[in-house]
């Protein structure tokens, strides 16, 4: 297992990043090797217990009915969850569901492999505004950020981007990635225009694949955070099950969560 890296490395990562992207990407404040690093502390409101104000509340299955979406509205009402997240098609059914209380419908697009046209992204996040999403989640071309195309990575992201009026999430894969890429991916994805910034899909479990889904680390939302900057939201997803996975990833940077459900030992 890597060991952890300390700030003075991180931080390096992040100068390094900011360099290798100039001239590859429009000018930015992000880029500039002055820009303000991100803050690596728990969002100012987040109390300890208060989870639910930071939870997308997620069911991605292929399987997931009707049935199912109705309960995960249910449970994210009562549980005063800040979204719930669903497949384009269930949108529509979340909005009315959620339609009058404080829970937000949100939807995934280009799932769960982004390697689609980014055209075509576009045209489901266009598509999924109108049946009710307020915030999209979307996956990068990995493979493209993989072979060092920075730029046609900025350009996917950008196309969505700017196709909608609502916040984008851009999802990086980090189990695909190494720490310098996280950092990478982070930095292209908010020169773009996203909102945040995101970990995993929790589908990268390919048995074929030499590199196993390990979902969200403080490491990667550290690595994230000091990326994008304070303005920037950064979203830690996949394989957080309890109140002490959500409350490490919350002060180390992160300020929102996505998961199936919560351990905390209270009524949800």
């Amino acid at each position: 297992m890597t060991a952890a890296l300390n700030l003075d490395q991180e931080q390096a990562l992040v100068l390094a990043a900011r360099k290798k992207l100039r001239g590859i990407l429009p000018d930015h404040r992000l880029l500039d090797d002055n820009a303000p690093m991100g803050s690596i502390k728990a969002p100012e409101n987040f109390n300890g217990e208060n989870f639910a104000d930071f939870l997308d509340l997620t069911n991605l299955k292929p399987q997931a009915t009707s049935t199912d979406i109705v309960a995960l509205c249910d449970k994210a009402e009562e549980m005063g969850a800040a979204t719930v997240c669903v497949n384009a098609s269930r949108v529509s059914l979340a909005a009315e569901l959620l339609d009058g209380t404080s829970t937000k419908a949100i939807c995934v697009v280009g799932f769960p492999l982004g390697n689609t046209l980014p055209e075509a992204i576009a045209a489901e996040a266009k598509l999924a505004v109108e049946e009710g999403a307020e915030e999209l989640d979307m996956v990068i071309n990995v493979g493209l950020l993989l072979d060092g195309e920075y730029g046609r990575v900025y350009e996917q992201v950008r196309t969505v981007v700017q196709a909608v009026d609502v916040p984008v999430k851009v999802i990086l894969e980090t189990c695909k990635l190494s720490d310098e890429q996280v950092v990478l991916a982070s930095l292209i994805a908010a020169c773009a225009g996203a909102a945040f910034v995101k970990t995993s899909t929790g589908f990268s479990m390919d048995k074929r694949d030499d590199q196993p889904h390990t979902g969200a680390t403080v490491g990667h939302i550290r690595l994230m955070r000091l990326a994008v900057g304070d303005n920037l939201g950064v979203k830690a997803s996949g394989g957080i099950k309890t109140a002490g996975d959500a409350t490490s990833l919350l002060q180390n940077g992160a300020d929102r969560l996505g998961a199936s459900g919560l351990n905390t030992g209270d009524s949800y």
